[in-house]
């Protein structure tokens, strides 16, 4: 494999839809209990992991290097909004 580049192996889903991240994985990208992981979706291209705070940071240095640096506080904030859904009364 290239440098930077793994293959953890296949997880099964269980039946309540949760998967183990294999260990390896884990180690490699500090991933602990209680770590929140931001779950990313293309319906062409499939399912991403990512650190959720690592993620976000990222983002909003690449906007704020853009031309466009207010869709980064677009993205941003649909981002914490999807990972703290409004109370439904």
């Amino acid at each position: 494999m290239p440098e930077g580049k793994h293959i953890f192996g296949v997880v099964k889903v269980g039946e309540r839809g949760q998967i183990v991240i294999p260990k390896k994985a884990r180690e490699i990208f500090g991933i602990h209990a209680g770590d929140e992981l931001l779950v990313l979706g293309d319906e062409a291209q499939g399912l991403a992991l990512a650190k959720n705070e690592k993620f976000l940071n990222m983002v909003e240095q690449i906007f704020a290097a853009s031309d466009t640096p207010e869709d980064a506080m677009h993205f941003a904030e649909a981002v914490r909004r999807a990972q703290k859904p409004e109370e439904q009364p």
